[in-house]
């Protein structure tokens, strides 16, 4: 939006200030405006003068960023953080309620201080104290190779996934204009998001873990589209959620995930819309490539995001330890 507000008086005469940016929030508290830089604006909705709706700054071509696969790992962390970590040498033990595997594994990546048996020994005693399966996750290419070994002769089980990586430019222009503009972005997770994400539990702990996780990271956004068309509404009154996805941008760097599309919406191309609106508002923080992580068995979402022109980087495994 481009919005115009009353920002001060000056000899009796107002003085006006447009902001453009999102739109956040818009209640009995007033408007809120997240700008391309900068803090978010807030005003009273007394001040509001004029506003229109504009679209997302194009984004620019650029060269994927310089990174390894272990450092972009790293990046990945920060954009899903645990709600509890601990250091082991240069590992980080994670946990989160077991909301995930992701924010319940030791992320292995450097020397652990210990020899390897002895370190996944630890691992497996960490995670038992709080009542969760020890997982390892192990990047390829970048880790150890006696790490590996000790996993084999562990008889570890593995779950592999897909790192694909993008460039923004083209992510933020694909799909149709009409179904890019349902889409509505937020900083939380309403629960009408939070309604059609399938990795929310009933479980309190891990409901309270979930939302620590889901907003966690340097800027975190969130997308919806909302049945505005249909009959139905939710018991507040406002139309359910047809998609949604999370972003969170990190530098050059955007990661996305949560993207979900409900049954009856499916194949409208809502899912391409999500991932191209986060695109777009990550470009306008300064990314350039996205990534995501996807499992290697999905082969649905593989051949989705393949088309919008993600490819693979690398791939990592989820490794249990058996119990002792």
């Amino acid at each position: 939006m481009s919005v115009r507000r009353v920002a001060e008086f000056a000899d009796g005469r107002p003085v006006f200030r447009d902001v453009i940016g999102v739109l956040t929030s818009w209640d009995d508290q007033g408007l809120t405006v997240e700008p391309r830089s900068g803090g978010p604006v807030s005003f009273d909705e007394r001040l509001l003068v004029a506003g229109k709706v504009v679209p997302l700054f194009p984004a620019r071509r650029a060269p994927l960023p310089g990174v390894s696969p272990v450092e972009l790992q790293r990046i990945a962390a920060r954009g899903w953080p645990a709600v509890e970590q601990e250091p082991l040498g240069e590992w980080t033990l994670r946990a989160s309620a077991g909301f995930t595997r992701r924010a319940n594994s030791v992320q292995a990546l450097g020397d652990p201080g210990l020899p390897v048996p002895e370190a996944l020994a630890a691992v497996r005693r960490w995670y038992a104290a709080r009542g969760l399966p020890a997982w390892v996750e192990v990047v390829t290419p970048g880790a150890p190779e006696d790490l590996r070994a000790e996993l084999d002769r562990l008889g570890a089980a593995y779950a592999p996934t897909q790192v694909r990586v993008a460039e923004l430019a083209q992510l933020s222009r694909t799909g149709a204009k009409a179904a890019r503009d349902q889409v509505r972005l937020a900083r939380t997770a309403g629960p009408d998001w939070t309604s059609l994400y399938r990795r929310v539990s009933g479980d309190p702990v891990v409901e309270e873990a979930a939302r620590t996780v889901l907003h966690g990271g340097p800027s975190v956004w969130f997308a919806a589209v909302h049945d505005t068309w249909g009959c139905e509404t939710e018991d507040d009154g406002t139309p359910p959620v047809l998609a949604i996805g999370r972003c969170v941008i990190d530098g050059p760097w955007a990661c996305f995930g949560a993207v979900e599309v409900a049954p009856r919406a499916r194949r409208r191309g809502l899912a391409t819309a999500v991932m191209a609106v986060l695109a777009a508002r990550a470009a306008e923080e300064g990314a350039t490539a996205g990534y995501l992580q996807v499992e290697a068995e999905n082969g649905g979402a593989i051949a989705l995001y393949a088309g919008m022109g993600f490819e693979t980087s690398h791939t990592y495994h989820y490794a249990r330890l058996p119990e002792a």
